[in-house]
């Protein structure tokens, strides 16, 4: 082999190490979370790895769109959202990578990873009523919602939006398509008003007495529970909070979760990332940071909120398949006027 071949294949190979080093100094985290919290997350993990992260922040499907015109040009390396139905929406897409982690796979229960993506977080779907207008043993079920009884005392955010779609997809898997149908049509029957606001409005509402029972998830409820404003105490003092379906199925839950990108410029620091999503510290900053449940057993949390609304029995669907039944749920709302 002459010399001249050999200097060159020498460059190549410092060249190839000087690109492998490079890519484990950055990470390209295309985010639609919203939350102000996870700045301490995202500055924790560059400190722990030296890894720096460059955060692209927008609605989903303006990130997904992105990472489809991009190709296999984007400079993406890890997807993170919220609600399952959108991460099995990328999934779909054809946009996520595989990882094999025993990190992952040994602190992330089953039920709450997909083939291609993991949760980190869960948030769960309560029962909000007026403690003057509503017994809370007569609201001890997602399916007491569609009880006569309620007769103009619901209110509720969108059917089409995902919170309630992934309960929907929930109602399907748990009690059939037939059943929810006819749960969602009654629920609409109850309606106090047409749906309109988020889930923190839904909560005032119900404290306002503009309904008298709500369904919201608890990172909403724990905001207002933690505030030292007086208006927001106020709100509290009116309401009390019921664990849905605890003699049955448990009370559903949604996530929080990631993925890396197939065509990820900086694979070992989107790796890296994921498996610091699952670390105990990370996992306290979710809890703690934004009132959402750590996936991962025995993490310490000091969250008043969360400690004040205690433990619970959760839903065990496996998230993958709520996704899976997410798309038959809106179709059942749509037919039952729940928009």
């Amino acid at each position: 082999m002459n010399k001249t071949l050999i200097a060159s294949i020498v460059t190549s190979i410092g060249a190839l190490s000087t690109h492998a080093i490079a890519a484990d100094t950055e990470l390209n985290l295309y985010s639609a979370r919203h939350y102000q919290t996870d700045e301490a997350l995202y500055s924790n993990f560059t400190k722990q790895t030296g890894i720096k992260i460059n955060r692209i922040e927008a609605k989903e499907d303006e990130l997904l769109e992105r990472i489809r015109n991009e190709g296999a040009n984007s400079p993406a390396d890890v997807f993170i959202t919220v609600d399952a139905s959108r991460l099995a929406k990328a999934d779909e897409l054809g946009i996520f990578a595989p990882v094999k982690s025993k990190v992952l796979e040994e602190r992330i229960p089953a039920n709450l990873r997909a083939e291609n993506w993991y949760a980190y977080s869960t948030r769960a779907r309560v029962i909000i009523y007026n403690k003057d207008s509503v017994k809370a043993e007569d609201v001890q079920t997602y399916e007491s919602l569609a009880a006569p009884a309620l007769k103009g005392k619901v209110c509720s955010r969108s059917g089409s939006h995902p919170y309630n779609i992934s309960l929907g997809a929930a109602l399907v898997k748990h009690n059939g398509a037939e059943a929810t149908e006819t749960w969602a049509r009654n629920v609409v029957a109850n309606f106090a008003r047409a749906p309109k606001g988020g889930d923190t409005d839904q909560i005032k509402a119900v404290a306002a007495g503009e309904c008298g029972v709500t369904i919201a998830n608890t990172y909403y409820l724990a905001r207002l529970m933690n505030s030292d404003k007086a208006e927001d105490k106020a709100v509290v003092a009116k309401i009390g909070t019921v664990w849905p379906n605890q003699k049955t199925w448990g009370t559903h839950i949604n996530v929080s979760g990631a993925g890396m990108l197939k065509n990820a410029p900086n694979k070992g620091a989107a790796v890296k990332f994921l498996e610091y999503l699952a670390s105990d510290e990370a996992q306290g900053y979710f809890a703690n940071g934004n009132n959402e449940w750590p996936v991962v057993a025995n993490v310490k949390v000091t969250n008043p909120a969360l400690d004040t609304l205690g433990k619970f029995k959760a839903d065990s669907l496996p998230v993958g398949e709520l996704a899976n039944t997410a798309a038959e749920a809106q179709k059942i709302y749509d037919r039952a006027g729940f928009r």
